[in-house]
């Protein structure tokens, strides 16, 4: 007998990891029943499990029949082919607007169910027992109700911070209203929002997915054990305010730093991060170790700077990129980091922009804590030539800043602002450097005769962020700044 099938609608994609595979599972709601969760695929890599629910939920919010199909193709490429085909499957499902589920996945919800009042007594059973003798008696309050000291074990507290530039409002404004927003009542709206665009943002943000008509400024959660040891409650029981402290916002100079950090919130000390001896003597060719190139904190400063501001850049523009294609012509001017980047690298996706800008963000965290910069990767080698050429241009200016007092005080050494001998220590070659040459158009290709006869190695974007084989890879769990 064939297996009957139902049409449900798809609201959310969600993971769920294990330590021996990842799972993405449908959120489906249904005219006549609750809503559900179906499996959608299950891949031993949990990254590429968190891409694809993400794929999914991007889809999600296209119009019916646009299917992404870079995005797809990128990603199926690199999942095996069963979990591959489920994926091109549910996106067609998306792209259809229509989401089969089989009969008895969900139930039929009463239209009229009875909901007994809190207090109220049922005479029939109170006096004859009636038909549920062994139905369990409520043991304690609502859920609502719990307060800290009733609720054995664990009770986290997730707060939330998101920030929107509304750069469209029409289209906001249409898009919340697809999905079933109504605006207040024109009463209940003050002068400051007469269209109430907060109420449209809080609808569309929820779950957070791409706005239409507004830019993500700012994400954050926090999480926090609530412990009666520390007066913490429940919200609903809680006497004073919920409130949460997120710190200042990232500046994007030095210069604008407070004098005085507070904790936390301090630079990193490359006077002591980076102690240099006063060389032996003045002769340039002097082998004496205290005469050879030495990383100062003034160089340090610098590089550190620009590696975070081009961790800074590439985060954001990833986030106004997503998974569309880089265009020179249109995005020169408007886009700091990528368009710097080979022309290889223009059709990449939002991931891929991401880890991007993690490269940077690992790089600065070397100087942070002390370390060179020494590139394990070769995303990592890109950004650190960028960095390079950023902390060139701001060494020709820092004498011309007399407001940037915490880098005057760093002590002054000769090898001070020598980017030249920084490309010279820490890199292993520059190969990655061909890649801007149209010389060498196909030298990113391992197979490539011309790769094979300089032993060049894998150039291709999607190689880009393997770790090389002579050095100690990065946490593959370190997970990103932003």
């Amino acid at each position: 007998m064939p297996e009957h099938h139902l049409n449900a609608a798809p609201r959310d994609f969600h993971c769920e990891h294990t330590p021996s595979k990842s799972r993405v599972l449908a959120l489906l709601s249904h005219d006549n029943g609750p809503d559900s969760l179906q499996a959608v695929l299950t891949c031993r890599d949990p990254q590429l499990a968190h891409r694809a629910a993400e794929l999914l939920r991007r889809t999600l919010r296209r119009a019916p029949g646009a299917l992404p199909a870079e995005s797809v193709d990128g990603l199926c490429g690199q999942l095996p082919d069963a979990p591959a085909s489920s994926l091109r499957q549910a996106v067609a499902h998306i792209a259809a607007g229509t989401w089969p589920t089989t009969a008895g996945t969900h139930i039929t919800w009463p239209e009229e169910a009875e909901v007994e009042e809190p207090g109220q007594d049922d005479d029939t059973d109170s006096q004859d027992g009636g038909d549920n003798d062994e139905a369990p008696e409520p043991d304690g309050p609502a859920p609502g109700e719990l307060r800290l000291r009733n609720l054995p074990g664990h009770v986290v507290r997730i707060t939330t911070l998101r920030e929107f530039h509304v750069h469209d409002r029409q289209a906001l404004l249409d898009a919340a209203g697809e999905q079933g927003w109504e605006p207040m009542p024109a009463d209940q709206l003050d002068d400051g929002d007469p269209h109430d665009v907060v109420g449209a943002v809080m609808w569309l943000a929820e779950p957070p997915v791409d706005v239409d008509g507004a830019d993500s400024l700012t994400d954050q959660s926090q999480g926090s054990l609530l412990q009666r040891s520390n007066g913490d409650e429940v919200a609903a029981w809680s006497t004073e305010p919920v409130v949460a402290d997120f710190g200042p916002g990232r500046r994007d100079a030095k210069a604008e730093q407070p004098a005085e950090s507070g904790p936390g919130e301090e630079l990193p000390d490359f006077a002591t991060l980076f102690t240099v001896e006063t060389p032996h003597c003045d002769d340039p060719e002097c082998e004496d170790e205290r005469c050879l190139w030495q990383l100062t904190p003034r160089t340090a400063d610098l590089l550190h700077t620009a590696l975070s501001l081009l961790a800074d850049e590439a985060y954001e523009d990833a986030e106004e990129l997503g998974d569309g294609r880089l265009v020179p012509d249109e995005h020169e001017g408007n886009w700091g980091v990528f368009p710097r980047l080979p022309k290889l690298t223009f059709a990449t996706d939002l991931h891929w922009r991401r880890r991007f800008a993690r490269a940077a963000d690992d790089l600065a965290d070397d100087l942070a804590h002390g370390r060179r910069p020494r590139p394990t990767c070769t995303a990592e080698e890109l950004a650190l030539h960028l960095a390079i050429a950023d902390a060139g241009d701001s060494a020709d200016e820092i004498e011309d800043d007399p407001d940037d007092t915490e880098h005057s005080t760093l002590p002054v050494h000769r090898d001070d602002y020598d980017f030249d001998a920084c490309t010279d220590t820490f890199f292993q070659d520059t190969d990655v450097l061909m890649l801007y040459s149209s010389r060498f158009d196909g030298i990113e290709d391992p197979d490539g005769d011309a790769n094979r006869q300089l032993g060049v190695g894998d150039l291709r974007a999607q190689a880009w962020f393997e770790p090389f084989g002579n050095v100690t890879a990065r946490d593959p769990h370190r997970g990103f700044r932003r």
